[in-house]
C-alpha cells in the first residue's frame, strides 16, 4: 500500500477585473455579467489553496517541501497577479475573460509546468467567502 498524502498551501492575493465579452454589445454584457461588467473594474480578495498529493518520502517524511511550494506560488502566481488589474496588467487575460473559472485554470497550468507530474495537483480559488472554483474538477 502506498502512503499517499495530500498537503495544502493557502495563499492570498488581491486583483481587479472586469467580466466582458467584446463580441457582445453593452446591453448583453450588462445582462450576463451584471455588476461584474463595471467598465471601471472591481476587485476581489482571492484565497488560493494549492493541493498536492503524493507519496511520503522515507528520508524527509515530506510529500513535498512546503517552503518550496510556497516559493513556487509566490514567484509564479502572486507576483504575477497580486495587486494587478487582470484585464490590463497580465498577458494571461489579455484575450481571456478573467472569470474565476478561467483564473483557476490559468493558475493550475502555471503551477503544473513547475511541479513534477508524480504529484497530483488541484487548485481551489475563492473569489468570495461563498463562491469558489476548483480545477481539475
Amino acid at each position: 500500500m502506498l502512503n499517499r498524502v495530500s498537503v495544502y498551501r493557502k495563499e492570498h492575493f488581491n486583483a481587479a477585473h472586469r467580466l466582458h465579452n467584446p463580441l457582445w454589445d453593452d446591453a448583453t454584457n450588462a445582462s450576463i455579467f451584471g455588476k461584474c461588467n463595471n467598465p471601471n473594474y472591481h476587485g476581489h480578495n482571492y484565497e488560493l489553496i494549492v493541493k498536492l498529493t503524493g507519496e511520503v518520502d522515507a528520508a524527509t517524511g515530506y510529500v513535498f517541501d512546503m517552503k518550496l511550494l510556497s516559493d513556487l506560488i509566490k514567484e509564479n502566481v502572486l507576483e504575477r497577479f497580486d495587486h494587478k488589474n487582470l484585464n490590463l496588467d497580465t498577458i494571461e487575460f489579455k484575450d481571456l475573460n478573467p472569470s474565476a473559472e478561467n483564473i483557476v485554470i490559468v493558475i493550475y497550468n502555471i503551477l503544473r509546468a513547475k511541479i513534477d507530474a508524480r504529484y497530483d495537483l488541484k487548485i481551489r480559488l475563492f473569489e468570495t467567502e461563498r463562491n469558489f472554483v476548483e480545477y481539475p474538477a
